[in-house]
């Protein structure tokens, strides 16, 4: 029998440099990247401010986890919950068509089969009782 070799820590990503994985660095550097255009175009207390804003965001996106998930999917699962109601109610709104067929739906009366019931006899009831006690085995008077 022939044996395959099964991937195992899948869930691990790529370190590159040292703990830092593939989409860390990434993250980082487009972080860096947007702190030297705000460094180049902004003046020093705004700069401070952009700083503080893009920095602090790019280090939650990239380092932290809650519940084992990465942020960004955090966030993503954030917003997908917000987009949907937590609760689920049937508002049905019926069309004046609808409505005029279910009325004239519900006003039909329904063909109503009537059974004719056999009077029922001391005998019938005497009968019954011997084929229930003998399990069957009475069959009654046929007739």
């Amino acid at each position: 029998m022939q044996q395959f070799v099964v991937p195992q820590f899948i869930d691990v990503e790529d370190k590159i440099i040292g703990p830092v994985t593939v989409r860390q660095f990434l993250i980082l550097l487009v972080a860096g990247l947007l702190v030297f255009i705000a460094y180049r175009l902004a003046d020093f207390t705004l700069f401070i401010i952009l700083l503080a804003l893009i920095g602090g965001l790019a280090l939650t996106v990239a380092f932290v986890k809650i519940n084992g998930q990465t942020f960004h999917y955090f966030l993503l699962n954030i917003i997908q919950t917000m987009k949907k109601p937590s609760q689920r109610l049937w508002n049905k709104k019926y069309t004046d068509k609808e409505l005029n067929f279910l009325r004239s739906y519900a006003m039909t009366p329904e063909a109503v089969e009537v059974v004719e019931r056999k009077e029922v006899e001391r005998r019938h009831i005497r009968d019954l009782s011997l084929i229930v006690n003998t399990g069957g085995y009475y069959r009654g008077e046929e007739e």
